[in-house]
């Protein structure tokens, strides 16, 4: 008979009737009223009621018995504790059992109970699990450490189970060292340091791969991500590591092929200088990354998802493999639309002729959302592979003549981007697509036709006839096609002005005084004036040459991409998001990144003159992250475009917003231009934002406080506080000698830190007398090597004199990293803005402010923060704002301010938010200074 019996509701079901069967004497009728019991709670049924009697039944040799009341304790004990006490002794026995898997589910179950009464008893049993001769109960025990520590991580500290977990790595049991590996990266992430637990080293490596041929699936997985976290000494390690990795992309399982990729992705990496050991490592792991696509559905869209950060990192490794990518009829739709993607990105001049005549096919498709992705991939393509565009187009236009209606707004939407690669090239079909005016319903193919309209308004006849076609019902159209109908219709008047004059004034009417939408209203007002002011400079700025459009617009920023190579077979590489973006808790913000690259690269980058951004690394690895922020480029502030620069400043309407007519954009760049601290800087920003001269004497001195009390000295008391002073950072410390003795010979360390601070000069202290005090400054450079904290402006000092060597740590204050040259051209700062993705968004509130926001900007600008521009939004004073910190990391900032209100909203935006707690702390001290 089977398990169902438990579940129907009889009389027997009813609470008292299962208390006196589980008091029965014959252990069978125990049984099956326990069967009863956990069937209840799985129900959902409360059988809290029966705690005593279920406990009593520990006391049993059968193993199935024990298991039913073990799963029943780990349900129950939160809620009686005082209860689960007695179950105790019957833990602590069952540890010592002859059985190892009662040995081993006694210590399982206790590790699951997660109260503390019961948890102090578990120390001794799991320490001896931890050495059992048995590796099922060692394997269970050490992932009870991990248990463990998330309920008491100073209890695993202080009982040394750290130490023995460490030990076990070198257990002769390959599943043990794997489990041994996956509760250290538990604790890891749970840890609140951020340190790594175990140092991986040569030797350790080996013993991890030395078990990983021998241990299961999941255990490899562990193994391998632990090992992803390691990087090499050397070049020669580094070959050493991927031999014997590499016999993993034969495995069965997809978790384990990816989990090999991952690391040796990383690999490659280090190994850029030995170009034959590259080449022979990309060809081994096209097989294994094409046979995850013979998987069902849902495995192939997490590889493909995968695949295609790969292809973007390395498009070489799967260059031949075209063919794999190709739709099947019954793919999912998710697994098309995926695979169309990564063939736009393999598609290269060999190929285009086999990949064109696939998408032709997939134009012709029933799926709507398929057809029109497809027909997209026909325009990527021509706009990847110049000798294909004249091919792609001809595609385009067959396409066009089947009249499909979503085919053919589609194809309009692809050939306006062709026309902006290719100009002066493919406009003879510009005929073909007016034919297809009518049809058009869908807003962004409406916006790309009277885009085409009025770009190429000279060679249409009929042109203003189309464009007031559309301003018939220019008040039902979408935004988007509205502001193209603007900019079209000027387009066309300064081209045409004797016969479009009446059509222009209708245009700027309806935009300026019929519209709500305060980006068109905004933009019809700059055209009024420019047009009714300066017909020669409107010309300039509406008719400029368009900058071409780049080949990949859809590629991930480059940052980002490396984090995500370093999270792939994880939730982070299907999203293609930085787990921060969706996780919230332990181990979210430990942000990973590719090492660096061998000698040879590195020596090429350093030869570059643009200084790159180095962004914070991990604890877990102790060489600088060099990857550029991008923003923009070059990363340093743009120079000031001169006056017939070709930008579209009327791309977005954003930048109207931020600053004005022209002339301020003059003003502001030459602002930009100008030293940080100038008499011409402060005098430009006091034209703009009504901001007077700022002196540098403003620069906020924050107190001194104790750093190293008398006690803990030795009779050596330190206080201090850090400056800026004429661009560098300053130590400012007071030395006082409450002992009995003279004090000489100081010297000062500092240990590795997020910024890189080093002292630049030896410490100079003169010898102290007993009562004696001194004053001193020590300059720091920021050239030392860079190491995670925790949090990220801990400083740990070491002091030596003749007493003693005495160890502190304090806080650098965040305004001393704020470097002078930290303001950001208008434009870039708006293109940054938009370019930083939303989650690397926080906000945060100030409170007791006082003055006005020209005040504060004022303060803040003394401080190396600089106010870029400031609006007035529904009586609100919005600053922007941008620093940039010693270690060339870029921070943006919008602070929202009420006039007579003492509180006000930050917004921070950056590749790095991890600096964010350093700025807001900064913000708050730089307020309240007088």
């Amino acid at each position: 008979m089977t398990d169902s019996k438990y579940f129907t509701t009889t009389k027997k079901g009813e609470i008292f009737e299962l208390k006196s069967e589980l008091n029965n004497d014959k252990k069978e009728k125990k049984k099956e009223a326990v069967k009863k019991v956990i069937a209840s709670m799985t129900v959902g049924k409360d059988v809290s009621a029966l705690f005593p009697d279920v406990v009593n039944c520990m006391q049993t040799d059968n193993l199935e018995l024990k298991k039913l009341v073990y799963l029943y304790l780990m349900n129950y004990a939160k809620s009686q504790p005082d209860m689960a006490i007695m179950a105790v002794n019957t833990f602590v026995k069952d540890c010592e059992d002859t059985n190892p898997l009662i040995r081993a589910l006694a210590v399982r179950t206790m590790g699951c109970i997660r109260v503390d009464k019961i948890t102090e008893y578990l120390c001794e049993p799991l320490r001896k699990c931890l050495k059992d001769e048995d590796p099922y109960v060692r394997k269970t025990a050490a992932v009870c450490v991990a248990k463990l520590y998330d309920i008491s991580s100073s209890m695993v500290e202080d009982q040394g189970f750290l130490d023995q977990l460490k030990d076990l790595l070198s257990d002769s049991n390959p599943m043990v060292v794997a489990n041994a590996v996956a509760a250290l990266s538990e604790i890891n992430e749970a840890s609140a340091s951020g340190q790594p637990l175990v140092e991986m080293n040569s030797a350790t490596i080996n013993k991890l791969l030395t078990a990983l041929n021998e241990c299961t699936e999941w255990g490899q997985v562990f193994i391998l991500d632990s090992l992803a976290n390691y990087t090499p000494k050397d070049e020669r390690e580094a070959q050493s590591i991927c031999e014997r990795i590499t016999p993993r992309l034969a495995h069965a399982n997809a978790a384990v092929v990816l989990s090999a990729i991952k690391v040796l992705m990383k690999l490659l990496e280090i190994l850029a200088g030995d170009t034959d050991f590259c080449a022979m490592l990309t060809k081994k792991l096209a097989p294994p990354l094409v046979t995850l696509l013979s998987s069902e559905p849902e495995v192939q869209y997490v590889a493909l998802r995968n695949i295609n950060l790969i292809v973007q990192k390395r498009p070489d490794i799967l260059k031949h493999e075209m063919k794999v990518f190709f739709v099947k009829y019954n793919d999912p739709i998710y697994v098309k639309l995926e695979k169309l993607d990564i063939m736009i990105r393999l598609a290269n001049q060999s190929n285009i002729a086999q990949v064109l005549s696939e998408l032709k096919e997939y134009a012709t498709e029933v799926d709507v959302d398929f057809v029109r992705k497809a027909v997209r991939a026909i325009g990527r393509c021509a706009i990847k592979v110049e000798p294909s565009a004249e091919r792609c187009v001809s595609t385009l236009l067959d396409l066009i003549q089947t009249k499909v209606n979503y085919v053919v707004q589609e194809a309009i939407v692809v050939i306006k981007d062709i026309f902006r690669k290719y100009p002066n090239k493919y406009e003879s079909i510009i005929s073909t697509l007016c034919e297809n005016l009518d049809t058009l319903d869908e807003p962004e193919a409406r916006a790309s036709m009277v885009w085409i309209i009025g770009e190429y308004a000279e060679r249409i006849d009929n042109a203003d006839e189309l464009l007031d076609s559309f301003l018939e019902g220019f008040q039902d159209e979408n935004a988007q096609v509205q502001l193209q109908l603007l900019t079209a219709v000027v387009k066309l008047f300064l081209k045409r002005p004797a016969d479009t004059q009446e059509l222009v004034q209708h245009v700027l009417s309806l935009a300026t005084q019929d519209s709500d939408n305060p980006d068109l209203r905004d933009r019809g007002f700059i055209y009024w004036r420019l047009l009714s002011t300066d017909p020669a400079a409107a010309k300039e700025v509406v008719l400029a040459d368009k900058p071409l459009i780049s080949e990949e617009t859809d590629l991930l920023e480059p940052t980002l991409l490396d984090e995500l190579i370093c999270h792939i077979s994880s939730l982070a590489s299907v999203y293609h998001k930085p787990p921060t973006a969706f996780v919230e808790g332990r181990g979210a913000g430990v942000r990973k990144s590719l090492p660096n690259r061998s000698a040879s690269s590195a020596g090429e980058e350093s030869s570059a003159s643009v200084p790159e951004a180095t962004v914070i690394p991990n604890q877990e690895s102790l060489i600088g992250d060099l990857l550029s922020m991008d923003i923009g480029a070059p990363a340093a502030p743009a120079v000031p475009a001169p006056a017939n620069s070709n930008v579209d400043l009327l791309g977005g309407g954003l930048d109207i917003l931020l600053g004005g007519g022209p002339a301020n954009d003059t003003a502001a760049t030459t602002a930009a231009a100008a030293p940080a601290g100038s008499s011409a800087a402060g005098g430009l920003l006091g034209d703009i934002f009504g901001i007077g001269p700022v002196s540098s004497t403003n620069l906020i001195q924050i107190p001194k406080i104790t750093w190293l009390p008398a006690d803990k000295g030795k009779g050596l008391e330190i206080q201090g506080t850090f400056s800026r002073r004429a661009g560098q950072v300053f130590m400012d410390m007071t030395f006082t000698n409450k002992a009995m003795q003279a004090m000489t010979g100081f010297a000062i360390q500092l240990n590795k830190n997020s910024f890189g601070l080093v002292p630049s000069a030896p410490l100079q202290v003169a010898p102290l007398q007993p009562s004696q005090s001194t004053e001193t400054s020590l300059p720091l450079g920021t050239t030392g090597q860079v190491q995670r904290m925790e949090p990220l402006n801990n400083l740990q000092v070491a002091i030596k004199n003749n007493v003693d060597i005495f160890y502190f740590a304090c806080l650098v204050h965040g305004n001393v990293l704020f470097v002078e040259d930290g303001q950001l051209d208008k434009r870039v700062f708006l293109t940054t803005w938009k370019e930083i993705p939303a989650a690397n968004e926080v906000q945060y509130n100030l409170h007791g402010i006082m003055g006005t926001a020209d005040t504060v900007a004022a303060k803040m600008t003394a401080n190396n923060i600089f106010t870029i521009a400031k609006r007035n939004v529904e009586g609100q004073d919005m600053l922007y704002q941008s620093l940039k910190l010693t270690n060339n990391i870029w921070v943006l900032l919008e602070l929202k301010l009420s006039p007579g209100s003492s509180d006000a909203t930050l917004s921070l935006k950056s590749r790095s938010v991890e600096v964010g707690p350093i700025i807001f702390a900064a913000y708050e001290q730089i307020i309240r200074s007088p």
